[in-house]
């Protein structure tokens, strides 16, 4: 909730941090077991961790306190039953709070203010430029939901909140009692882990709830209000999904689970539009119109219902249907209730009969093995394939053809690998081309890796003359980014790849990945390394003629690439291309950027009008000037050689390890992926998924992704003489103010007391001593930078929003390091089958701390 509006800070007080004062008395009356002196107790908990980190106490000093001084449990069973009651009552007060920001949003932000699409129409009317300049014909904004595991609340607990922030926004207190109520009895904790359907399912509940009316209000303003300035080729909208097609890493992904989820995808906005048509049929009642939108009903009564279908469901004969009644009514009923038939027609444009664009993706290493299967067999392959240079492969795997039946795999993988290419083909068949027309590889680091996925594709079948595929590389490392340029001119000069180009109106969908880059080289250097990535691709792309879309893998921290998102693309220039926004949304953005209809539609409106606005005003300037580019450039090489001397120290990993929950992550049951990619038993840093990573490092409260080398680039620069160019940069870039404010973030959402405990430890005093140092580098840097003395002083709703949620959480993470310190120290005892029976009491203990600290770092975090 970006604001310098003072009215906007005094809204959030009143209307989120006063009311959670007030009905958080409300949790005395919830049916828990001995409520009233759970909350009590919790308020004194808070108190002593308060005042025991400022006195430099441990958890664990500040937890025996608590117990000696503040209750009567004496038996470790009685108290560890009180911690988990903690944890139930926390993770309740974060969701009023959540409820309570999701209430205020409309209030506390100006949905026709700075970046909405009524403030780009009102700035477009006010510039003497020519409306009939279009906008780049086919310019969209796709948002891609992803199910990766950034957040804990299973779907009746999103019901909850969604129905609870609208109690509260009617301020109706006896309904939000009751709904406190249920919210104490619904459990929070998964039993099992969530299969990707269940993921699939999860997601699709915000696409009903939330993204199909948000986009149909935003296409219904745009194709009302904005027309002079924009082509209608396609929508300004488009929705993309992972659950089901994303595989990468998760074996339980299989060509079957992505043939289901493109199915219940299908069904649920068949669902949604015949709610709509029903609604509208109560409205047009006139014999002109009636016997139409009856015909449109049993249309989709048949296929929701299951019924017989007199003739298959088309999304262009339902837009023709729509577009006839519309003309009706404005011809002869003075355009009664028309708006409410442009909305549907709106959404059937966005969604079609697919909802959500069905991506499939896949780790290169897969079809890697998959060919060296195929060399062994001998048939498809030369048995020396391997030992072949990259220009004999790539001809090779362009002119394979389909696959003998006979062929037998004994590995499921590579099996999936057949049967999840011909799912495509079913599902495009099923749900429209868009409904699933992308393959994207990871791990991308060859030319041959692209033209592995075309030739499996011939393998499963598919025609090269009539491949309706795009192949989406995914360059994610510090040198893939690097190397991505030189891969990417060895496929436009490939005849075939040309060819199949093409084809696919001459357009390149590239991937860049934050999650890998800032785990690989830190924050700057990642952030810098996808800007030069994009740069040198947008000049190779138009040397080859070629239109290149830039998909960014983002997510809700800013170590992966979220915080402030459309401020960076607001930020870049004619350098890089911006014929599409594309992102990846997951987890806890989804629900604290998009949980609802109104926050939904203010934050695609500030994407919307980031693209836009540089599109129609025709961007003449670079992201970033000759010697500015110099300098970031100097700033992300310190801050690499920085964060890479941290992460080379000997005992990061088992840091980490030691230190966060990181090893109970795969245990959390709220996603379907493991938490390290391979098999061995040992944690390696290079195994290790982004999201645990940088997760852990969010839950020990020291975030060193969003920060580390940030201070010590800084220092050089001003040892170099160079402070007063880095204070100019920050001041006139966009893109270079923006990486700082999301660096602030992250700082804001740390706290070292809670581990200053490990600043005199044997093994782990010399790393804590490192993170702490550079944070505190950091900050007084950022300071003399800003002007500023508070971390995110700009952004003050967003800044007492954070500072709220952290003081919600801190029992939590005490609790959390209280209980690691014991599993620990239960790990170093002969072992007892009592002690084993506490040892795993308190590793659950670490699990559900997890939720509630997570799902409290809701605001991108």
């Amino acid at each position: 909730m970006p604001s310098m509006d003072p009215a906007a800070l005094q809204k959030f007080k009143s209307e989120v941090a006063l009311k959670f004062q007030l009905y958080n008395s409300l949790f005395t009356s919830l049916p828990f077991h001995r409520i009233e002196k759970t909350g009590i107790l919790l308020s004194m908990l808070l108190n002593v961790c308060e005042e025991g980190y400022k006195k430099k106490k441990s958890p664990v000093q500040i937890m025996d306190e608590f117990f000696s001084s503040h209750s009567s449990y004496r038996l470790e069973q009685e108290q560890t039953d009180l911690l988990f009651r903690f944890v139930q009552y926390v993770e309740r007060q974060v969701v009023l709070f959540d409820a309570l920001e999701d209430a205020a949003f409309s209030k506390v932000n100006d949905l026709s203010g700075t970046g909405t699409l009524k403030q780009l129409k009102s700035s477009l009317e006010q510039t003497d430029g020519d409306p009939a300049k279009s906008v780049q014909d086919d310019f969209c904004v796709r948002m891609v939901l992803t199910a990766h595991p950034t957040q804990f609340y299973p779907g009746s607990v999103l019901g909850i909140i969604h129905d609870l922030s609208k109690a509260l926004q009617e301020n109706n207190t006896s309904l939000v009692n009751t709904y406190l109520q249920q919210l104490g009895k619904t459990p929070f904790f998964k039993k099992q882990k969530p299969t990707p359907y269940d993921e699939a399912m999860s997601l699709i509940w915000y696409l009903d709830n939330v993204f199909y009316h948000a986009v149909g209000r935003i296409l219904t303003y745009a194709a009302n209000e904005l027309t002079p300035w924009l082509q209608e080729d396609k929508p300004l909208l488009q929705m993309g999904f992972w659950p089901g097609g994303d595989r990468d890493g998760n074996p339980f992904v299989t060509a079957e689970t992505t043939l289901q989820v493109a199915s219940a995808l299908r069904s649920s906005i068949v669902k949604q539009y015949y709610m709509d048509v029903r609604k509208l049929k109560r409205r047009l009642t006139f014999k002109e119109t009636d016997q139409l939108i009856a015909n449109l009903e049993k249309q989709l009564y048949n296929e929701v219902f299951g019924q017989v279908k007199q003739e298959d469901l088309d999304a262009g004969k339902m837009i023709q249907q729509l577009n006839q009644i519309r003309d009706t009514l404005v011809y002869q009923h003075n355009g009664l209730f028309a708006g409410s038939v442009d909305n549907l027609i709106q959404k059937i444009k966005a969604f079609g009969l697919y909802y959500a664009s069905l991506d499939v993706r896949q780790d290169s290493s897969i079809h890697q093995s998959f060919y060296t299967m195929l060399a062994a067999d001998g048939k498809v392959l030369p048995a020396d394939y391997h030992k072949l240079d990259e220009g004999e492969k790539l001809k090779l795997l362009a002119g394979l053809s389909r696959l003998d039946e006979s062929v037998m795999f004994r590995d499921p993988l590579h099996q999936d690998v057949i049967q999840s290419v011909r799912a495509i083909a079913s599902i495009q068949e099923q749900n429209g081309e868009t409904g699933c027309y992308r393959y994207i590889i990871s791990q991308c680091n060859s030319a041959i890796n692209v033209m592995e996925v075309y030739g499996i594709f011939l393998l499963a079948g598919w025609n090269k003359d009539s491949l309706t595929i795009d192949i989406v590389p995914l360059f994610e490392t510090i040198d893939d980014l690097q190397r991505a340029g030189e891969i990417m001119e060895a496929l436009y000069t490939f005849p075939a790849y040309r060819k199949h180009l093409e084809k696919r109106g001459r357009r390149q969908t590239i991937m860049l990945g934050f999650s890998d880059g800032t785990k690989d080289g830190g924050y700057l250097m990642a952030n810098y390394s996808i800007l030069e990535a994009k740069q040198a691709l947008t000049a190779l792309s138009a040397k080859y003629q070629i239109d290149v879309l830039f998909f960014d893998g983002r997510g809700g921290p800013p170590a992966r690439g979220g915080g402030k998102t459309h401020k960076f693309y607001a930020s870049m220039g004619n350098d890089v291309s911006g014929k599409e926004i594309q992102l990846t949304v997951q987890g806890q953005t989804i629900s604290s950027n998009f949980g609802t209809i109104d926050s939904a539609q203010y934050n695609m409106e500030q994407l919307l009008n980031a693209g836009l606005s540089s599109s129609l005003r025709g961007n003449t300037r670079p992201t970033l000037e000759k010697n500015q580019q110099d300098l970031l450039l100097k700033l992300a090489e310190d801050g690499f050689d920085a964060y890479v001397s941290l992460k080379e120290h000997p005992v990061f990993v088992d840091y980490l390890a030691h230190a966060s929950p990181l090893r109970f992550y795969a245990e959390t049951n709220i996603g379907s992926r493991p938490a390290k990619r391979g098999s061995a038993s040992r944690l390696s840093l290079k195994d290790l998924r982004a999201i645990p990573f940088v997760g852990a490092w969010s839950q020990l409260k020291q975030n060193v992704t969003g920060y580390y080398g940030v201070g010590t680039a800084l220092q050089k620069a001003e040892q170099r003489g160079e402070w007063k160019l880095v204070k100019e940069m920050y001041q006139h870039s966009v893109f270079f103010k923006t990486l700082i404010d999301n660096c602030e973030m992250a700082m804001l959402k740390c706290y070292f007391p809670l581990t200053s405990h490990l600043a005199d430890h044997p093994s782990f005093g010399e790393i804590w001593h490192m993170i702490y140092s550079e944070y505190e580098l950091t900050r007084k840097y950022l300071f003399l930078l800003s002007g500023k003395n508070e971390l995110m002083a700009d952004y003050p709703v967003e800044q007492l929003s954070v500072s709220m949620r952290e003081r919600i959480v801190l029992p939590l993470t005490t609790i959390q390091q209280y209980a690691i310190t014991k599993v620990r120290e239960m790990e170093g005892a002969a072992a007892k089958s009592k002690q084993a029976e506490m040892k795993a009491t308190y590793e659950k203990l670490v699990m559900r701390c997890s939720f509630g600290i997570i799902n409290a770092g809701r605001n991108s975090a």
